[in-house]
């Protein structure tokens, strides 16, 4: 099967919308505290791509603002004012920051209108809350990539093949979107490109369940608005691997 996500610098640029500008070091505060309900992200961040694509789906693009970084030159008054653990995700929301992609996630299923993205269903909440107890291993996983990038990737996304299905009323985990998916896509969308355009592998090959799922989600115009330009997420692999190698060679 030909590559699903598709990756071109083109065709990123094609069909993105335009986005906000992120904030430098030299970019001002906005009123902090002022009541505005904030997301602070990343573009190229996986962790905060999942809260942005919570916020969309829901629908919520009016009732809680946007706030990119330029993360390695993020402005200094982010730490002092906002959030002292100095990362993204965070939400500024009734006067309190809060932080972390999973947390953030069903803080907003829970606390603002929308579309729910937890299932009311016992054996799909259930089922959700087992794969999502085992998304943070799996990005690890990916992120440990050394010597056999392909053989070492590969138990993750076997995983991720031997729980899609479970449920026929839909090809995402729990059969229609929700958490879990969003959860897990940003991942499988950095390293399906890495593995692809760096080492000629496609992680759909024999895992058929898993290609279906790639090619749903792209048909959902709230996650393909937020997927990061290809040529910054290899740009910085290539450099990740780069450093890897020298801290080997030590």
């Amino acid at each position: 099967m030909a590559n699903a996500f598709c990756y071109s610098s083109s065709s990123f640029s094609g069909v993105q919308k335009a986005r906000i500008p992120p904030l430098t070091s030299t970019s001002k505060p906005p009123p902090l505290f002022d009541g505005t309900t904030r997301l602070y992200i990343s573009y190229l961040c996986p962790y905060a791509q999942r809260v942005w694509i919570t916020r969309d789906y829901k629908g919520l693009q009016d009732k809680i603002e946007l706030v990119p970084f330029d993360l390695p030159n993020r402005p200094a008054w982010y730490k002092e004012k906002v959030y002292p653990e100095n990362k993204v995700p965070s939400l500024e929301h009734n006067g309190k920051v809060l932080g972390e992609s999973l947390y953030l996630m069903k803080y907003i299923d829970d606390n603002f209108e929308g579309p729910s993205l937890i299932p009311s269903d016992p054996a799909k909440k259930e089922f959700g809350e087992q794969l999502i107890s085992y998304v943070d291993t799996f990005s690890k996983e990916l992120y440990s990539l050394k010597a056999d990038p392909i053989q070492q990737a590969s138990p993750a996304f076997d995983y991720l093949e031997s729980s899609l299905g479970k449920f026929d009323d839909g090809p995402f985990f729990l059969g229609q979107f929700s958490w879990v998916d969003i959860a897990y896509v940003p991942f499988v969308e950095r390293f399906q490109l890495v593995l692809f355009e760096l080492f000629k592998h496609d992680i759909t090959e024999g895992r058929p369940k898993l290609a279906a799922w790639i090619e749903e989600v792209n048909k959902i115009d709230v996650y393909t608005q937020t997927r990061g330009d290809p040529k910054e997420i290899l740009d910085l692999f290539k450099k990740r691997l780069l450093e890897s190698e020298g801290l080997e060679k030590k």
